[in-house]
């Protein structure tokens, strides 16, 4: 397979690599045999050329992860700085603008490979029926074709799926066929699994099982979004600007200000942080590098670090994944001098006990690249993910209502942050957290709610303040229909305790 032979020209979309700094020559030659026997295994020409394509892709990261690990190559620690002011701008200094007309230079990109099995779930989590019967999806269509629709606009949005829920999402977006906007899909690359103890793939076939294939991570958008051919479609279309954001995280909403502030500034790419909780700590933050604004990873950190960068002081914000992209610088940086995007490994076991890594990349890394790029410190309302069903519960409640889609924090809530839920393991599978609960109770008035063991909600259920209610091995609560607990701790077989 003559193209994966080292590049002696500069691949479009590649990263530059000088093979002699390899001294992993023996582990290189193996890992382009491998690749050279799986595109072979392809029989249609054009489904091998795109095969060959993502092949050439993952194996320019395989070398340079070589490479890194040959040279214990990673960020040196007494460079890392705290951002200086002119990297992160508050989002209150932003000015507030009534153009809507520059929503028609913009594209919305929502990151849709996630099959949330964290929370027992096997189709795409996009899915998931998430408020008023409304899936993530639901709420991002009826957002945009809002926008579309309310200031004249023409907003397209584009789906990146992976190979896990590429059929899940063409089956469901049949159903906005007649909605007032473009949806556009397209898959991320499929990378095979490495053998950790050989460094060979996991397949030996194309068609091979699923489980020894990954998505390597949403670092991978800016090479799907070039192969794909949907980044030269954008701005064949006009568009110039690209809001990219997890499919999951319900507070990431169009926000003009924020694409009026990269327009004035001529920024080409704005990440959105906010303020770190306790619950954020091993989220990615923003750092200075030698003068350089860059994205650092808990996975990139040094074990002697981690506590370090999981503090407040050093590190106040992270990193939100809801990322602002001019669409030309793009295409400038995938042809002049591609994505070097630090690399994660991701180690795994497989159901047979092999021990195998992914080589993934983060989308905001690319940050590095782009002229004029910084960061931008968003009120908490625009990170609203949904990763568990303690997160669910809090979307579900009526904490929150819906306007076009949009999520929208309720009046009667008396301070600006919402309720700390700490759901135990029998809520973790979603299967489980709608048996245990009849009707999400009203928690407007709650602070606090930690639930442990083999606990059921009745209907029409208040709860206020801080409640904990622990169910002890071998016992079972109910809490009645119509119950109303305030400052309350509950156990063993409902003894109420005032806290």
């Amino acid at each position: 397979m003559a193209t994966l032979s080292a590049p002696s020209h500069r691949v479009r979309g590649a990263s530059h690599f000088d093979f002699k700094t390899s001294t992993s020559g023996v582990a290189t030659k193996a890992m382009k045999n491998e690749l050279a026997h799986l595109v072979a295994s392809v029989q249609d020409p054009l489904t091998r050329k795109a095969f060959d394509t993502e092949m050439q892709s993952f194996f320019l990261l395989f070398t340079r992860y070589l490479a890194e690990k040959a040279q214990s190559k990673g960020l040196q620690w007494d460079k890392i700085s705290s951002p200086g002011k002119d990297q992160i701008v508050p989002y209150a200094s932003l000015p507030a603008t009534k153009d809507y007309s520059l929503l028609d230079k913009l594209a919305v990109l929502k990151v849709n490979g996630g099959l949330g099995t964290s929370m027992g779930m096997t189709g795409a989590k996009s899915a998931l029926e998430v408020k008023n019967d409304m899936t993530f999806l639901d709420l991002t269509v009826r957002q945009i074709e809002h926008l579309n629709t309310t200031y004249n606009v023409d907003v397209p949005l584009i789906l990146m799926t992976s190979f896990n829920t590429h059929e899940d999402t063409l089956r469901i977006i049949k159903k906005y066929a007649n909605q007032q906007l473009r949806i556009t899909t397209f898959n991320q690359s499929r990378y095979p699994r490495i053998l950790k103890e050989t460094l060979l793939t996991c397949p030996r076939r194309v068609d091979d099982d699923k489980k020894n294939w990954y998505p390597p991570g949403h670092g991978d958008l800016y090479n799907a979004l070039l192969h794909s051919g949907v980044l030269d479609q954008l701005i064949a279309d006009g568009k110039e600007y690209l809001f990219v954001s997890n499919s999951d995280n319900l507070g990431a909403v169009v926000d003009e200000r924020i694409l009026k502030h990269m327009i004035d500034t001529g920024a080409e790419f704005i990440m959105e942080v906010t303020d770190k909780t306790k619950a954020d700590v091993k989220g990615g933050t923003l750092i200075d590098y030698e003068g350089q604004v860059r994205l650092l990873e808990i996975a990139q950190v040094p074990s002697e670090h981690t506590e370090e960068f999981k503090s407040i002081r050093k590190f106040k914000i992270f990193n939100t994944n809801n990322l602002w992209i001019n669409l030309k610088a793009l295409r400038r940086v995938m042809e002049e001098e591609g994505m070097d995007l630090e690399i994660i490994i991701n180690p795994k076991d497989t159901e047979d006990g092999k021990a195998v890594i992914q080589l993934e990349t983060a989308a905001g890394a690319a940050i590095k690249h782009f002229k004029g790029a910084h960061g931008v410190n968003v009120p908490r309302s625009r990170f609203l993910p949904v990763k568990s069903c303690s997160d669910l519960l809090l979307i579900k409640s009526d904490i929150y209502s819906l306007e076009h889609g949009q999520l929208v924090l309720n009046e009667a809530r008396m301070f600006d942050t919402t309720p700390v839920i700490k759901l135990g393991d029998h809520f973790k599978k979603i299967a489980n957290f709608q048996k245990r609960f009849k009707a999400i109770p009203k928690i407007v008035e709650l602070d606090h709610l930690t639930v442990t063991g083999d606990v059921y909600f009745g209907r029409n259920v208040t709860l206020r303040g801080t409640v904990i209610v622990v169910a002890n091995e071998g016992q079972r609560i109910d809490i009645p229909d119509g119950c109303i607990l305030e400052n309350r701790l509950v156990s063993g077989n409902l003894n109420l305790i005032e806290l």
